[in-house]
């Protein structure tokens, strides 16, 4: 029988040395995380403010155009930088599903935000867009894939609550544009969260990148044969370098390399540890467009706004019961 030989101080401390090293490599990638994390809110929160003002030269119809030249440019960069020259092999039924992605999620939900966006006001399109996991437990629930328990249910009526006095104030005084801008956008929360559903199972069978840039690729096409005949009259040479500078930070910047940095920040801190921080962007967003818009607030506004966001973070972050997985 053969003694056993005990470890040696030096290669314990190796060990040691290691395990510190990684976790401070973990703790730093987690504080990275969180800070760019908070930087999108921000960049979220201000484009709302943004958005209306290149709108205000350009109009919504412009706006669109312009993006979805720009954002097939962008889908394709990444498609390059992610698989060089070798596009992936897909097949036909992975094209016409991303085409189906691509018309809700860019054709019909980003249409709709914009026109939604410029009849309301950038706080009230902040927060109604908020809403938007209360449609996705809806979509959930009609597919079995989740139960709706006691406190999801609550949540929800609480959520309608807040939603009907954060539109009182506007039906009260006549304030239809913004009235209808808000319900515009209540079916464009309802569109997005078909659209996170629905581009789950494309995400793990193809990946982020190549689900997001085929998607933007087909949902493009119809916005600009949409919009191409009426961009004619857009009066582009009204846009100064400022408004220009606005337009691509609004398109290139906020909407696709922020989205790609907040996929990034879900892999490392997790879905349900950044998820919470989305309820920070009204706020960001209501202070940004008293500053720069000159937006005003009423006390009935603000209790509307907080009602209707606990409601919405009841509904999303209570436990519910998960049905089994089918086929």
């Amino acid at each position: 029988m053969t003694d056993q030989v005990p470890a040696t101080p030096s290669r314990n401390s190796s060990d040691d040395a290691l395990a510190q090293a990684h976790a401070a490599r973990q703790s730093l990638r987690q504080r990275q995380a969180l800070w760019v994390a908070l930087a999108l809110i921000l960049v979220w929160g201000a484009n709302f403010s943004i958005q209306k003002l290149v709108m205000h030269v350009v109009s919504p119809t412009g706006f669109l155009f312009g993006r979805y030249l720009l954002m097939p440019l962008c889908a394709i960069a990444l498609l390059l930088w992610r698989h060089g020259l070798t596009l992936p092999v897909l097949t036909r039924q992975d094209l016409w599903d991303l085409a189906k992605l691509g018309i809700i999620g860019h054709t019909l939900h980003v249409g709709t935000v914009t026109y939604g966006v410029h009849w309301s006001t950038a706080f009230s399109s902040s927060v109604i867009l908020a809403c938007g996991p209360l449609f996705t437990l809806i979509i959930l629930r009609l597919h079995d894939l989740e139960r709706l328990g006691r406190f999801q249910i609550v949540g929800m009526a609480v959520a309608c609550c807040g939603v009907l006095v954060f539109l009182s104030e506007k039906l009260l005084g006549g304030s239809w544009q913004a009235t209808g801008g808000d319900l515009v956008l209540l079916f464009a929360a309802s569109l997005f969260s078909y659209y996170t559903v629905a581009a789950k199972p494309l995400i793990e069978r193809l990946g982020g990148f190549t689900t997001m840039a085929y998607a933007t690729l087909f949902g493009s096409v119809p916005i600009l044969i949409l919009t191409a005949p009426l961009a004619v009259d857009v009066p582009w040479l009204a846009m100064t370098p400022p408004v220009i500078v606005a337009f691509v930070w609004a398109v290139v910047v906020s909407a696709f390399i922020g989205w790609l940095a907040w996929g990034w920040v879900n892999a490392v801190r997790g879905v349900a540890r950044t998820a919470p921080l989305m309820y920070l962007m009204p706020p960001v967003a209501g202070v940004l467009a008293w500053v720069f818009v000159g937006e005003s607030f009423t006390w009935l506004k603000i209790v509307g706004a907080l009602v209707s966001l606990a409601g919405v973070a009841i509904a999303q972050f209570v436990h519910q019961p998960t049905l089994p997985a089918r086929n």
